[in-house]
């Protein structure tokens, strides 16, 4: 049986992150639903240069390329299976993720469906990880990850590393998402690990 693994991308700077970890969970044979902000299309055109008036056909091209098993949500279709605890999907990722979606997932606000599906991996017990991306960070926003951390959520900041010695963009990006697919216990050879 496949593994299922949510991902949720919002408006926060650092989209292609979510992009890849998508395309790589799909490369892996994971069947993955999709939750993308409205926010989240227009960081797309404006970061990655993207027509997404199509947004069937970014899915189909630059998503899933290879035809794996992507299922794409809207933020308010609360009858997607991933909004119900009953549906067994292995874990979440929110990537990148925005200031107001962390304080709406750290205060279980549950006010569109990727708050939704994260409230639903904390009451199961499920793996979620959330990965904000702004700097610099202010007290109210370390205390919303300090709280989801007491929760059981994992935070992984999109910081890449340098000790393998990153030559061009795709190894920074490379680097941020191998860490989310260590979370996950995901296998990858995204990046040279330390010492090897």
């Amino acid at each position: 049986m496949k593994r299922i693994i949510v991902v949720g991308i919002t408006g926060a700077s650092g989209a292609i992150y979510g992009v890849r970890l998508t395309q790589e969970l799909l490369k892996h044979d994971y069947k993955v639903h999709l939750i993308i902000t409205e926010a989240g299309w227009q960081v797309f055109h404006e970061e990655l240069g993207w027509d997404t008036t199509d947004r069937e056909k970014i899915l189909r091209t630059r998503f899933n390329p290879a035809g794996g098993e992507l299922h794409y949500h809207t933020l308010r279709d609360f009858t997607a299976p991933v909004a119900s605890g009953s549906y067994r999907a292995d874990g979440m990722v929110v990537i990148p993720c925005s200031m107001g979606t962390l304080s709406g997932i750290a205060h279980g606000a549950s006010g569109n469906l990727l708050e939704r599906t994260a409230d639903v991996m904390l009451k199961e017990g499920k793996k979620l990880v959330i990965v904000p991306r702004e700097t610099p960070l202010h007290s109210v926003q370390i205390e919303n990850m300090l709280r989801l951390s007491q929760l059981g959520a994992r935070i992984v900041p999109a910081m890449p590393g340098y000790y393998h010695k990153p030559q061009t963009m795709d190894d920074l990006i490379n680097f941020v998402v191998g860490k989310v697919l260590d979370t996950l216990d995901v296998p990858h050879d995204l990046f040279r690990r330390w010492g090897m």
